[in-house]
């Protein structure tokens, strides 16, 4: 490297060129973030919002503790209950995803060039439609009644409805469906950049098709499952609009749960705490995959 890197002038400049941009993160994501902290510990105010001058850490421990009608304390799981519920959801949802991807991003990166970007075009028309019409689309799908149970009670593989609608079962359906294409596309980066002579030597050794994917392939693309399984579990933990379509009040997940302190029930501290909780669990995450980033990079 150039002593010219080293320069103190050139070191100055880049910081300068940089700060508009560290700027900007700290006001638009640090600053939101202090802010949520700072009110999940102060005090409830009686008609909504808080008491600006009162600290306590009472949200925090409503997470696991409430009063009971005689004025003691009690055990209440029912809010851990809905953080293992999204979690489980949020793994299924990366594990379905990443079952349905990894064939279809096989397929697209052995495919022509020509042919590659016109399959990528049809994975990415998903994201032009709304959201929040996907989800309807598939109340029509899944409610009792409707298309599916139709199809399979007239196919004759079941005689009554399946009643999928407002069930975990219909949430991670809708999870997988929404969060699908960012399985994808990591997963298509990693194979398209992937030496598929690879393969043909393991053939050559010996190696069946089975031996050959789990030995081969999959070593070869890991950091792009890793990346497209980060992309799917972190919002997938915070998803509102899909649990609430299709799994209702039965179903309820933690951006739902957030939203209900912000708005039925006027909790402002407690909604804060809850939603810092889940910030330190997406932190958490996104530090793990930078460290097993860092390892990939040495193997």
């Amino acid at each position: 490297m150039s002593r010219s890197a080293y320069n103190p002038a050139n070191r100055l400049r880049r910081y300068v060129q940089t700060l508009p941009a560290v700027l900007v993160i700290a006001l638009l994501m640090g600053l939101p973030m202090v802010m949520m902290g700072f009110v999940s510990i102060v005090e409830r105010a009686p008609d909504g919002g808080v008491h600006w001058g009162e600290f306590t850490l009472r949200a925090y421990s409503n997470f696991l503790f409430e009063e009971s009608l005689m004025g003691g304390v009690e055990l209440n799981t029912d809010y851990v209950t809905i953080y293992i519920r999204s979690f489980v959801l949020s793994g299924l949802t990366v594990v379905g995803t990443l079952l349905i991807a990894f064939p279809a991003a096989l397929f697209i990166a052995l495919q022509p060039q020509e042919r590659r970007n016109f399959y990528i075009f049809l994975i990415s028309i998903p994201f032009w439609v709304n959201l929040l019409v996907r989800n309807y689309a598939w109340i029509l799908l899944l409610r009792t009644n409707g298309l599916i149970d139709q199809a399979l009670i007239g196919s004759g593989i079941i005689s009554e409805p399946l009643d999928l609608l407002y069930t975990d079962i219909a949430v991670a359906i809708g999870l997988i469906y929404s969060f699908l294409p960012l399985m994808v596309m990591p997963l298509y980066a990693a194979l398209e950049k992937f030496d598929f002579s690879l393969v043909e030597a393991a053939f050559d050794l010996g190696a069946n098709r089975i031996k050959t994917l789990f030995y081969v392939i999959i070593p070869g693309v890991r950091p792009g499952i890793v990346a497209g399984s980060i992309l799917v579990f972190i919002p997938g933990l915070g998803a509102y609009v899909t649990p609430a379509l299709l799994g209702g009040s039965k179903s309820m997940m933690i951006g739902n749960l957030i939203e209900n302190q912000f708005g039925a029930a006027r909790d402002w501290p407690f909604g804060a705490a809850l939603s810092f909780v889940l910030l330190i669990v997406v932190a958490l995450a996104a530090s793990a995959r930078i460290l097993f980033g860092g390892k990939e990079k040495h193997l």
